[in-house]
């Protein structure tokens, strides 16, 4: 049986921009514009009672900033597209590094008065190694922003890619007119108002040159003029070059005026790939055999990219997002967790709106499910209908930044540990546990994640913590060639061992010197600054 009807419909990508970038509220569009949700939320209006769909968690409606990526699925022209919004904040890249290997294509959102920004430069890295197809929105057109060849000419540079656009603005800021559509040769007009639907936007074709040329005066001959300069610089679309992540489809538009959205979302149907094949390490005889998953195979399969606990206030649930790779879902479905080999029976499966969720009658590769479970499942973990199947890929990076976990009221121990252990699970936080005993370690990329985590702890395990400062400023995961190596190592240095969450040693070091030191005493033991799921396909020693 082949389910490549069902697969060929599917669409499924991230949005990633730096923050501020209008990310968030181009998601509520898209939502808004495929019928998916009635009304936007508007994220900046943080006292007001309407808040982004996607933006759930109490800390993100206080802020207004995304600190955790959320999962929404919308139908739109007979296509399933699941859209996944990554934490615009570079204190939450490791979410959105994670969320970057479910997802089959992204959408990048830059702000056409700042052009590429920091926090976009490492996640086009990340999709450069993934040769992850790219679609280029360049918002808030509406304001007074950089020429559009400039920041052609810098997103070139930046992706090392080439740009080719398939719209045109006319005018910016107070005098923006609209953009010129280069597939469909026509120039929709620019109206501001956030409750415009496409439908009440007017269109006037390329062929009436005189009446736009009298309407919009020099903004519509510079503009004519830039694109010519622009496309005549520029390749043309080319299908294979942009799926291997090789060129840029490129957009104008203002999200929140919801102008240019549209196009946007039709070119996600017509541009962006279907689900692809993935590898996978076959077990066969204990030893690993590669093999490629292709998304119409009948058998389940799928891969844990993220869990979040409490998502219910209400029901202290833990959900556990699953990327399917390939086959079918259904419910009841027997289903095993491949690092443990133990049956998974979750007591309800869901697809998204964001917060709202809905029973799972069917799902197919390239959709996100989520199970609800209460522990045994981890971050990287293959799902499967009972193949022996371990897909890899998931990284997690060595933390920076580390702070001693001390609770306020000793009695609270239980909730302590059940918050730790379930938030290290999650990805939220790394935490550490020390091998000879001692307070906990919370391990992070960025400042944000110990402020959020804290909340946490209080808001939804009832934990009033204290994070103090500690000596150690950085990890490193560590194997040997033979278990005689390894334990000769932990010997002598005891007071630095440590467990993570997935229950994988790590040495805590106070400077790099450490690790240099380490190394040159014990040449036999490996390093790694990245771990990949479960222990799994540890990256580069150093």
């Amino acid at each position: 049986m082949t389910y490549a009807n069902e697969t060929r419909r599917r669409r499924t990508f991230a949005i990633i921009s730096h923050p501020d970038a209008g990310k968030t509220t181009l998601t509520e569009k898209l939502l808004l514009f495929s019928g998916a949700i009635q009304i936007a939320g508007s994220v900046k209006a943080r006292k007001a009672s309407r808040h982004a769909t996607s933006d759930w968690m109490e800390i993100e409606k206080q802020r207004g900033i995304s600190v955790a990526s959320s999962v929404m699925q919308m139908l739109y022209r007979e296509h399933v597209i699941n859209l996944l919004d990554t934490p615009g904040h570079k204190d939450f890249s490791e979410d959105t590094y994670r969320v970057l290997t479910a997802v089959d294509s992204a959408l990048m959102v830059i702000d056409a008065a700042n052009g590429v920004e920091a926090q976009t430069r490492r996640l086009i890295e990340v999709c450069r190694q993934r040769d992850t197809p790219i679609i280029t929105f360049v918002n808030k057109m509406d304001r007074e922003v950089r020429d559009p060849l400039d920041i052609l000419d810098e997103v070139e540079r930046e992706l090392g890619m080439p740009c080719v656009p398939m719209t045109w603005p006319v005018g910016q800021g107070k005098s923006f007119g609209g953009i010129v559509n280069l597939r469909t040769q026509a120039m929709t007009v620019f109206d501001s108002g956030s409750e415009r639907l496409p439908q009440d936007f007017e269109t006037i074709p390329l062929t009436e040159q005189a009446q736009l040329a009298e309407r919009f005066g020099l903004e519509w001959q510079t503009a004519m003029d830039s694109m010519e300069l622009a496309t005549g610089a520029s390749p043309a679309f080319d299908e294979a070059a942009f799926l291997a992540g090789k060129q840029t489809p490129v957009f104008f538009g203002s999200g929140v005026n919801n102008f240019g959205v549209m196009e946007v979302l039709d070119a996600l149907v017509d541009l962006a790939p279907a689900p692809k094949p993935r590898t996978s390490n076959l077990l066969v005889n204990k030893q690993p055999v590669v093999k490629e998953i292709q998304p119409e195979d009948s058998a389940f399969s799928g891969v844990v990219f993220k869990v979040q606990a409490n998502m219910d206030a209400n029901h202290r649930d833990r959900i556990a997002f699953v990327r399917m790779a390939s086959g079918k879902y259904t419910p009841g479905m027997k289903l095993k967790v491949q690092r443990t080999g133990k049956e998974l029976r979750p007591t309800s499966v869901v697809t998204f709106l964001s917060q709202r969720r809905e029973a799972v009658d069917e799902a197919y590769a390239g959709d996100i499910i989520g199970f609800t479970t209460h522990g045994g499942v981890q971050l990287g973990d293959t799902i499967t209908d009972g193949a022996n199947l371990q897909f890899t890929g998931l990284p997690f990076f060595a933390p920076e930044l580390f702070m001693t976990v001390i609770l306020k009221n000793p009695l609270r121990t239980k909730q302590l540990q059940t918050g730790l252990d379930q938030l290290g699970e999650e990805g939220a936080i790394q935490v550490f546990k020390p091998e000879i005993g001692g307070p906990m370690l919370l391990g992070a990329v960025g400042q944000l994640q110990f402020e959020v985590v804290q909340h946490r702890l209080k808001a939804e395990y009832d934990c009033d913590v204290r994070l103090e400062g500690c000596q150690y400023t950085g990890a490193r995961w560590i194997t040997a060639d033979t278990p005689a190596e390894l334990r000769e190592f932990t010997n002598a240095y005891p007071q630095r061992m440590s467990l993570d969450a997935a229950g994988t040693l790590a040495y805590l070091c106070t400077s790099p010197y450490d690790v240099r030191l380490a190394q040159e005493r014990f040449p036999k033991i490996h390093f790694h600054p990245l771990r990949e799921h479960a222990g799994l396909a540890l990256g580069s020693a150093g």
